[in-house]
């Protein structure tokens, strides 16, 4: 998945399908969030020639091993800043990628790049095939039991874990009276694998996923 985030790929990263699940991590709010997607975080200087490890955000390859501009962004700039990507590689089973850019020459221009935000414009969005989401699609979405079609909560996150996982923040229907008399407890979040046995149904335009949990799974629910 991408975020503005971006979306989910595939099972090997594609972008939302649930034959393998859907993932991304939904970070806090970016300049102009409608108009970029962010596809990747820089989080340390690889060796001494000026390489970055990248903890992607999208589940799409060539946006970190085909060479051309990307955007880099950090907390506090009012725009992103365009940069060449040079290069850059998969770190297999480490969820990870290497990348050169032009102009960060060695450790210490890399350093210099600690905690960026690698943007692309909202235009790059890669076309979804069946199956198919966008992470910010999927956040504030109302999660219901399809057989009762009573709500279970809102998806608050997107977390890429094998199969991708749902987080929702369980419904708490007496939260407002419980205010009054007592303290407010700490939100029940729940973590709901998003294949297609378990959420069968998204609805997109409707703003509703609709799941089939197995037993148990509702009472794994913790406080956050």
């Amino acid at each position: 998945m991408e975020t503005n985030h971006e979306g989910a790929k595939s099972a090997k990263k594609k972008q939302g399908s649930r034959e393998q699940g859907a993932g991304g991590k939904f970070l806090n709010p970016l300049p102009n969030l409608d108009e970029w997607l962010e596809i990747g975080k820089i989080v340390a200087p690889q060796g001494l020639s000026g390489e970055l490890r990248v903890y992607p955000e999208s589940d799409f390859p060539e946006r970190f091993e085909v060479p051309g501009t990307r955007w880099l962004w950090h907390p506090g700039d009012k725009e992103p800043q365009p940069v060449e990507l040079l290069s850059g590689r998969y770190v297999e089973g480490k969820n990870l990628c290497i990348i050169s850019l032009a102009g960060v020459k060695n450790r210490n221009d890399a350093e210099a790049l600690r905690d960026y935000k690698l943007m692309v414009p909202a235009s790059d969005r890669p076309q979804l095939g069946e199956d198919e989401y966008h992470v910010t699609d999927l956040i504030g979405m109302l999660v219901f039991m399809q057989e009762s079609g009573e709500v279970v909560g809102e998806v608050v996150d997107v977390i890429p874990a094998g199969n991708f996982l749902l987080e929702v923040k369980l419904h708490q229907p007496d939260e407002a009276v419980e205010s009054e008399i007592s303290p407010p407890k700490s939100p029940k979040h729940l973590l709901i694998p998003f294949v297609k046995a378990i959420a069968p149904v998204v609805n997109i335009q409707s703003r509703r996923i609709e799941i089939t949990p197995p037993p148990g799974l509702l009472e794994l629910a913790i406080s956050h």
